[in-house]
C-alpha cells in the first residue's frame, strides 16, 4: 500500500492542539506522514527541536489574520474565530493545495490522503472535500457536550432553552437524551443561558450548534473519548453521523511518541519541590490555558487553599490575573514558607499528576484535564468556567463519581470543604482509581479505544487506497 499521508489541523488554542497532537503522535507511531497546520503566532511558541524528532512528521503553518499583539484570549474567541473564517480560508486552500501536489515527495512526503479537521473548523472540511480530499472531522470536547449541542434544536421547541434570567438552575433538563435524570440547567453549557445584561441569547451558541451539525458532513466524527465514559452519548451521537471513533484517552496510549503541546514555557522546577512533599499531601491546582479570574475570585480561592491546609501547587498564568494579584500572592508565600505553596505560569501537568505528591486536582474540567485526571485516578474539584466544561463537571460529580461539581460557586469556605474533601475522602479517592482502572484497560492492547484506533487506521488507509467510505460494523459503539 502507498504511504498514507494525514494533514491535522486544530482549532489554534492550547487545548485543541493538545489532543490533537497526541492524535497525529499515534498516526506517526502507526507508520504514517503527518503534516500538523499551526497558525504562524502559534507555531513561533512551539519547540521546533522536539517537533522534529519524527521524520514523519511536517509543521506547517496560516495566518490567522490577528494582529501579533492580540491576546486571544477566552474574552476575544470571537475575534478569532472570525478572523480565520474571513482571512484563513484562502491561505488554508493554498496550503492543501501545495501538499496534494506530487512534488511534495520531493521533500519525503507522499500527496496528503486525507485531511482529519477541528470540527470548529467547518471550512477545513468543506475546502478540502472541494479539492478531492476526503475529510473526517475531531471534537476535541466531550462527547457528552456534543451530544448537548445536538439536543439545542429539541431543547428550544420544547422550551427548555434559552434558560431566562433568574430561572430555578437546579431544574433538571429532559431533552438530551440519556442524560434526562441528572443534568439540570446549570449543566448545559453556559450560552444556554439567556445573558443577564441584554436578556438575549449568546450568539456563540448558535455557532457551536452549527458547527455540530455540520458534523455530520465529514466521513466520519472522531472523539478523543472512551466507551466506558462516555458510551450512552456516542451511542446517540452515532446515527446522526457517518461514522463514529472513541480512541482515547490519546495522551496515555503508551505506543505513541511525545510530542511538544505546549505553547507555554513549563516549569520543570515544579516536580522537585513535589518530590519534597509526602504522598497525596499537595493540591494541584491549574484552570487551564483560557481562564482569566477577577481579583474577588483570586482572593475567595487563595483563602480557601490556605483554609484547607494542605500545601498547594498552583498554576497561574502571567496572563490570568494581573500583576496586583500576583504580588498578592507572593506576599502570602512569602509568609507561609515555600514548603506550603508554590505558583508556577506553567507546569508539565500529566507529569504533576502522576506524581506520588498529588492528592487532588482543582481543574476547570476541561476536557483534557479531565481525562488526565481520570487516567491518573487523581479526586478532581471542578470549577468550570466556560461552554462545554460544565457538563464535564456534572459527570464528574454525578455520573462517574471521581470528584465534585463546584460550579457557579466561588467562595472560600466552599473551596476550603471541597479540597478537604476530595483529599480526605477514601471513598471519592476509591471511586476515582476505580474509574482509572476501567480507562486503562480500554487503551491496553485489545481495549476498545485501542480497537477502535485500529478500525480509525484501516477506515484512513481504504480512503487512501479507493476514494471509498468503509462502512461501520453496526456493533462498533
Amino acid at each position: 500500500m502507498a504511504p498514507v499521508h494525514v494533514l491535522v489541523f486544530p482549532w489554534p488554542l492550547q487545548g485543541h492542539i493538545n489532543s490533537m497532537l497526541h492524535f497525529a503522535a499515534g498516526l506517526l507511531g502507526a507508520g504514517l506522514h503527518v503534516s500538523f497546520v499551526h497558525t504562524e503566532h502559534n507555531l513561533r511558541r512551539v519547540d521546533l527541536v522536539k517537533a522534529a524528532a519524527s521524520p514523519r512528521l511536517r509543521l506547517m503553518s496560516l495566518p490567522d489574520g490577528l494582529p501579533d499583539d492580540h491576546p486571544r484570549s477566552v474574552d476575544d474567541l470571537k475575534d478569532l474565530a472570525k478572523s480565520l473564517i474571513t482571512t484563513g480560508t484562502v491561505p488554508y486552500r493554498a496550503l492543501l493545495a501545495s501538499v496534494l501536489a506530487a512534488d511534495t515527495a520531493d521533500a519525503g512526503f507522499p500527496p496528503v490522503s486525507c485531511v482529519v479537521a477541528d470540527g470548529l473548523l467547518p471550512f477545513a472540511i468543506d475546502i478540502a472535500e472541494e479539492l478531492g480530499v476526503p475529510a473526517l472531522a475531531f471534537r476535541t470536547a466531550s462527547a457528552c457536550s456534543v451530544l448537548a449541542y445536538l439536543s439545542v434544536p429539541k431543547l428550544m421547541e420544547v422550551g427548555e432553552v434559552p434558560i431566562p434570567v433568574g430561572a430555578d438552575l437546579d431544574e433538571l433538563v429532559r431533552g438530551v437524551p440519556g442524560m434526562e435524570d441528572f443534568l439540570r440547567r446549570r449543566d448545559l453549557p453556559g450560552t444556554c443561558r439567556l445573558r443577564a445584561e441584554t436578556n438575549d441569547v449568546d450568539p456563540l451558541l448558535h455557532i457551536l450548534v452549527n458547527y455540530s451539525v455540520h458534523s455530520s458532513k465529514a466521513r466520519a466524527l472522531i472523539f478523543n473519548t472512551t466507551v466506558s465514559l462516555e458510551g450512552s452519548a456516542l451511542a446517540h451521537i452515532a446515527p446522526r453521523m457517518r461514522d463514529v471513533f472513541a480512541i482515547g484517552p490519546l495522551h496515555a496510549i503508551s505506543a505513541a511518541p511525545a510530542l511538544p503541546t505546549s505553547l507555554w514555557r513549563e516549569d520543570d522546577g515544579c516536580m522537585a519541590w513535589l518530590d519534597g512533599h509526602i504522598d497525596r499531601s499537595v493540591v494541584y491546582v491549574s484552570l487551564g490555558s483560557l481562564a482569566v479570574i477577577s481579583l474577588e475570585q483570586f482572593t475567595e480561592f487563595l483563602s480557601g487553599l490556605v483554609g484547607a491546609g494542605y500545601a498547594f501547587l498552583w498554576v497561574l498564568r502571567p496572563d490570568m490575573v494581573g500583576e496586583s494579584q500576583r504580588g498578592v500572592l507572593q506576599d502570602a508565600i512569602d509568609a507561609a514558607g515555600n514548603d506550603k505553596m508554590r505558583v508556577v505560569d506553567w507546569a508539565p501537568q500529566r507529569d504533576v499528576l502522576r506524581h506520588r505528591a498529588v492528592g487532588c486536582f482543582l481543574t476547570h474540567a476541561g476536557w483534557n484535564s479531565t481525562l488526565e485526571g481520570v487516567v491518573e485516578g487523581v479526586p478532581l474539584v471542578c470549577w468550570p468556567f466556560f461552554a462545554d466544561q460544565q457538563i464535564n463537571s456534572r459527570f464528574v460529580g454525578a455520573v462517574w463519581g471521581n470528584g465534585l461539581d463546584m460550579k457557579d460557586v466561588c467562595k472560600r469556605a466552599v473551596v476550603e470543604a471541597m479540597v478537604r474533601e476530595a483529599m480526605e475522602s477514601g471513598e471519592l479517592r476509591m471511586s476515582a482509581q476505580t474509574l482509572a482502572q476501567q480507562v486503562r484497560r480500554d487503551i491496553a492492547d485489545g481495549g476498545s479505544s485501542t480497537t477502535e484506533f485500529e478500525r480509525l487506521l484501516c477506515f484512513i488507509k481504504e480512503l487512501t487506497a479507493k476514494g471509498a467510505v468503509p462502512r461501520r460494523p453496526a456493533d462498533s459503539l
